[in-house]
């Protein structure tokens, strides 16, 4: 008589006996042709770094307009390449790394690298420079949003170095020799210059017209027209000449450079 004992079988997709730490399995068919089963496979140093899966995205991104779908991504990184040789590293091969991990996430992935220069010693955060070189949207919004614009001028703004006068903040229609006789008036600010000075100053021997003291007058009435409210900065004296008086409406905007014309 013969006794038959089953010896009880594991439940399937489970272990006989519990791994004393974690380790990964695949899947390998053995040489009997029996059903794929688990077996113990090493983990590498490097993939066990990675993750594994992908992170799942909302289904819609709440930011984007509608009618519209993300594309794509920018990664703003501020790190010079002093920074990066202090951490034995260069810019090149932080790039290659992250392209390196984009690439295993998602082979498919086309990616693109520019790096952002800037003039040295520039200063700022360097992931503010780097938005602001690339063209980031949100960092050149801000940065005009910083920007203090300048006030509104009023009275008269002689501008030497751009060779114009404003009048309440509008360009006013000088000729070019009605400037220059302004402005040899302001260059001599406080002084009564006669008119043969204002000849001798402004013309030369080689003008095709050279102007007597009563074409002056002329030049000084039609200069005075064109100042508006503000023709009494050039100032008669009565048998003399003309001379520039400043007030406190009156602001004089000097050239970098000295001017040519020199007294």
């Amino acid at each position: 008589m013969s006794l038959t004992i089953d010896r009880p079988r594991p439940a399937a997709g489970t272990a006989a006996t519990a791994p004393s730490a974690p380790v990964r399995t695949a899947a390998v068919r053995t040489d009997l042709g029996s059903a794929s089963r688990p077996v113990p496979v090493q983990p590498t140093a490097v993939t066990d770094t990675l993750p594994t899966s992908p992170v799942v995205a909302p289904i819609r991104n709440r930011a984007l307009p509608e009618g519209t779908e993300a594309r794509g991504f920018a990664l703003y990184v501020g790190l010079d390449e002093a920074t990066a040789a202090a951490a034995g590293t260069t810019l090149a091969a932080v790039v290659e790394q992250l392209r390196a991990l984009t690439a295993q996430l998602v082979p498919a992935t086309e990616t693109y690298a520019a790096v952002a220069v800037a003039a040295e010693g520039s200063g700022g955060r360097d992931v503010d420079v780097v938005r602001l070189a690339l063209q980031d949207r949100s960092a050149v919004a801000a940065r005009k949003l910083a920007v203090t614009a300048e006030p509104e001028e009023t009275g008269v703004v002689i501008d030497i170095s751009r060779k114009r006068v404003l009048l309440d903040g509008e360009p006013a229609a000088l000729t070019y020799k009605e400037f220059e006789l302004l402005q040899f008036l302001v260059l001599r600010e406080g002084r009564t210059v006669d008119r043969s000075a204002i000849i001798e100053g402004l013309w030369s021997d080689g003008d095709d017209e050279i102007p007597n003291e009563r074409t002056i007058d002329v030049h000084v009435r039609r200069l005075r027209s064109k100042l508006g409210a503000f023709e009494e900065i050039v100032r008669t004296v009565r048998g003399v000449g003309y001379r520039f008086d400043r007030h406190a409406d009156v602001a004089v905007r000097y050239a970098s450079t000295p001017s040519p014309d020199l007294f």
